[in-house]
């Protein structure tokens, strides 16, 4: 059987190599030496006198040690095969070679590769004593295979030079890590030596404790080198956590991110955190605690190294040299001292500015130039090395002349030239970012944007190309400190010290003074007052004099208020609303909401949007979210334009009433409510639809006509009967769950004519005794999940694109034939059953429970 293809799950090892050879020979020799040369390049590296511990059955562990292994270097010599021991690991090794993620590397350090090959020579005499043993045959094959494997022979390699021929190993180990899974950025450049420095000073693999502090000027690159870091070492501990902006964070209290290293490293199982911090010195962990400034933050987060396990590596990158000094760190890492060279900043600059490893001809010149003003800085150089991409010699030679007139020490303002060549828009969706939706998913950003009337799509993506904001892997806006540093010092500096003049405000203290003092004025464009103590009444009434204001966000204590109707107020300018927590259960009635374009009121008391008698169009809104709230009824002919209305979990909600014209309606989730009877032949451009109504015994025929509908969700519809004869009709869909659906008794062929289907999640659903015969019909699908059944079709082979089958916790005791059709198939399931079913590679990953396995099958 095949293992895990690169398309599906990665596989990842404790170990870079496995060390094979016999130790009466090399251990002390040549082994020793290779041992140690491996170390010290930072690969992982398991010898048996090395690793195994006391008391333990070494043969289990040796296995599992294997299987855990990228690479085997087996180490050929005279006495090798005379050890039954080895032979046995050799075999293990073969097994596991013949599978792709795995790769075995002969040595033959004293024996010739054709000696092992025929066991003949030196060899034949090893083996003599093993003849007419059970395993001799199984051996034979063994040795026979791993030395037509390609590998390296002493003799006829560097002229038999020992220590250059280890090297070469080394060397070749190292490029093929790489090749298989970079740890590194590939437009970080000198980041692999940095990073194996730091490595080496950990001494990983050895059971004392180590905390070492990497400080340094903001730009300098600690928190790209600490990541680097933890990506490169972080699969050989048993728990780890990278807690990232802990001086900012902290803010909210230091008991959160003590929280979020023990969920991090037991897996999200944190109860108590006085309990779990016990737990924490039986497991080695690695943790870095990025950008402390505060002495009380270090004590909190690693107190002193008993807190942690013998072999636990502690990280701490910091501005501040004195956080760390009564902790005494001993390895102190100064990014100051690690700064570009010359050379690197040229390549690093090049890479943001030309694509390229090199300047293009007629820039050498100007190019070492600009990169001399980064001062060595790499977030400095990547800035503007970005902001110079593309720009003509002329615009060079500006920037250059600009660059002169700055401070050498002053890296924002030199940063601050790639802000000035933005557009005004671009620069203005730069300073929201920076001020007020750093951290905010990158549809939500873009959703409060052009609520503004900005290009937003546009303008995050120029920001991006120019380095300054960065998107994650799950879609979040950031921003490097620095770089959020100059855009807040942009608005800051615009009206020195008098904050109600600020278009932008973020920081607490300054928007309570305001709203308490009644400051506000019409300059004030953006306010973001997270978790703020001030009454809903001092909020309103110190909004009265921000007739500019068009984007707010409010996080006050959930509960009902009374708040006088005299103050009850909301500025008209306003294109963005958020207040979780809104205490009243309307809107104000002089808000004339002309402008909203999007409301968002999560967990609020708003029971209707306008008092009894009042029914004011908004015109304008497209985005309403109204989650948790006590939201009654709702008509949609108020707002025409809506695309997305967010009812999740509003258990009072009763009445969608729809209008007699087409709507925009693109999401709705009624999840929770109490509609007994929705209509969708008005809502025709309807995307995603989230139903999952405890009391809906039927879905409405107008369901069927949803032509654009991609994502359909039944979850804990628990008298749903059955499913439309007609669902065949969605001939958009993509994703269906049916989850928690006690009453319904049977999914009929119809559903397997939905051609684009490429999600099904059937769980729960007990009273479904089978699948649908013609399921082999969705051929599209990628993802399905069974529960409560307790067989597979025949059909199953067909589906050509599954690419996960999950049956973990189902009555399936037996899986088809044709499944072994499928490439590349991930199966969760128990692995008692995988092995049953001749599935010998397991392959356990972090999202399922520890009984779920994963096996790709060829």
């Amino acid at each position: 059987m095949a293992s895990t293809s690169a398309s599906s799950v990665q596989k990842s090892f404790k170990y870079d190599v496995f060390l094979s050879f016999r130790g009466e020979d090399t251990r002390k020799t040549f082994v020793g030496h290779l041992y140690h040369a491996l170390h010290c390049r930072g690969i992982n590296t398991y010898k048996d006198d090395e690793k195994i511990k006391k008391g333990e059955v070494i043969s289990k562990e040796l296995i599992t040690s294997i299987q855990d292994s990228r690479f085997y270097i087996i180490v050929f010599s005279k006495d090798y095969a005379s050890s039954s021991w080895c032979l046995d690991e050799l075999e293990k090794i073969i097994e596991c070679q013949r599978l792709t993620e795995h790769t075995a590397y002969p040595v033959f350090y004293d024996v010739e590769p054709t000696h092992v090959r025929h066991q003949s020579g030196a060899v034949e005499e090893a083996f003599k004593k093993h003849v007419g043993k059970e395993g001799a045959g199984r051996w034979r094959g063994a040795l026979s295979e791993a030395a037509g494997l390609a590998g390296w022979e002493l003799k006829n390699t560097l002229n038999g030079d020992e220590a250059k021929f280890i090297q070469a190993i080394v060397r070749y180990i190292s490029l093929e890590l790489r090749f298989i899974s970079p740890s590194f950025d590939q437009k970080l450049v000198g980041i692999e030596t940095r990073v194996n420095k730091i490595v080496s000073s950990l001494r990983v693999g050895l059971n004392d404790p180590c905390m070492i502090a990497i400080k340094g000027i903001g730009g300098g690159g600690k928190t790209t080198l600490a990541k680097a870091v933890f990506d490169h070492i972080s699969c050989q501990f048993e728990g780890k956590s990278f807690v990232e902006n802990v001086s900012k964070r902290s803010s909210f209290g230091l008991k959160k991110l003590q929280k979020q290293i023990l969920k991090d490293v037991f897996s999200g199982q944190c109860i108590d955190n006085n309990t779990e911090m016990q737990r924490m010195r039986n497991t080695k962990v690695l943790v870095v605690l990025d950008d402390v400034d505060n002495i009380k933050q270090l004590e909190a987060l690693a107190g002193s190294p008993s807190w942690f396990k013998p072999g636990s590596k502690i990280i701490i990158t910091t501005r501040n040299e004195q956080v760390f000094k009564p902790h005494q760190v001993k390895l102190i890492h100064d990014v100051n001292q690690l700064l570009l060279s010359n050379d690197e900043a040229i390549c690093l600059f090049s890479r943001y500015a030309f694509g390229g490893e090199i300047p293009i001809r007629d820039y050498e010149e100007l190019s070492s130039q600009v990169a001399q003003y980064a001062a060595g800085l790499p977030l400095t150089t990547k800035v503007l090395g970005s902001h110079l991409c593309g720009v003509d010699k002329d615009g060079w030679i500006d920037a250059i002349d600009r660059l002169k007139t700055i401070p050498e020490q002053e890296t924002l303002e030199t940063m601050e030239l790639s802000y000035n060549g933005l557009e005004d828009d671009e620069k203005k969706i730069f300073l929201d970012v920076a001020c007020i939706l750093k951290g905010e998913m990158k549809d939500e950003a873009i959703r409060v944007l052009e609520c503004c009337d900005f290009h937003a799509k546009r303008g995050l993506r120029v920001l991006e190309q120019k380095s300054l904001i960065t998107i994650s892997n799950d879609g979040r806006l950031g921003l490097h400190d620095r770089i959020e540093e100059m855009g807040k010092n942009i608005v800051l500096r615009l009206s020195p010290g008098d904050p109600k003049r600020y278009e932008r405000l973020w920081i607490k203290e300054e928007i309570e003074d305001i709203l308490k003092n009644d400051l506000g004025s019409e300059a004030i464009r953006c306010i973001k007052l997270e978790d703020t103590d001030l009454s809903s009444t001092i909020i309103m009434k110190g909004l009265r004099k921000m007739n500019g204001l068009r984007y707010l966000y409010v996080n006050t204590p959930v509960g009902k208020v009374e708040v006088n109707e005299v103050w009850q107020y909301l500025p008209d300018t306003l294109r963005s609303l958020h207040w979780p927590g809104y205490p009243l259960g309307c809107l104000p009635k002089t808000f004339q909401a002309n402008k909203l374009v999007d409301l968002a009121m999560v967990q609020s008391n708003i029971c209707q949007l306008w008092e009894e008698g009042q029914t004011k169009a908004l015109e304008k809104l497209k985005f309403l979210d109204l989650k948790y709230s006590n939201l009654t009824a709702f008509d949609l002919g108020m707002t025409l334009d809506l695309e997305m209305l967010d009812l999740k979990k509003c258990y009072e909600f009763l009445e969608l009433h729809m209008p007699l014209t087409p709507l925009k309606l693109k999401f709705l989730n009624l999840s929770g409510s109490k509609v007994s009877n929705p209509n969708f032949r008005l809502t025709p451009h309807l995307v995603k639809l989230t139903l999952s109504i405890k009391d809906v015994k039927h879905l409405p025929d107008s369901i069927c006509k949803l032509k654009h509908l991609k994502y359909l969700n039944l979850k804990s519809c628990k008298l749903l009967e059955q499913l439309p004869t007609d669902i065949y009709k969605l001939h958009g869909l993509e994703e269906l769950h049916l989850t928690k659906c006690f009453v319904l008794q049977e999914i009929t062929n119809n559903i397997c004519m939905l051609k684009h289907l490429k999600y099904l999640k059937l769980t729960s659903c007990s009273l479904i005794e089978q699948l649908p015969e013609d399921l082999g019909r969705l051929e599209c699908l990628e993802e399905l999940y069974l529960i409560t059944f307790t067989e597979l079709p025949e059909e199953f082979g067909r589906l050509h694109c599954l690419k996960e089958l999950n049956i973990e916790g189902s009555g399936i005791k037996y899986l088809p034939a044709t499944i072994y059709r499928l490439r590349d198939l991930c199966i969760v399931w128990s692995s008692g059953q995988l092995e049953w079913h001749g599935f010998t590679s397991l392959k356990k990953i972090s999202k399922y429970t520890a009984s779920s396995y994963v096996y790709s099958c060829e």
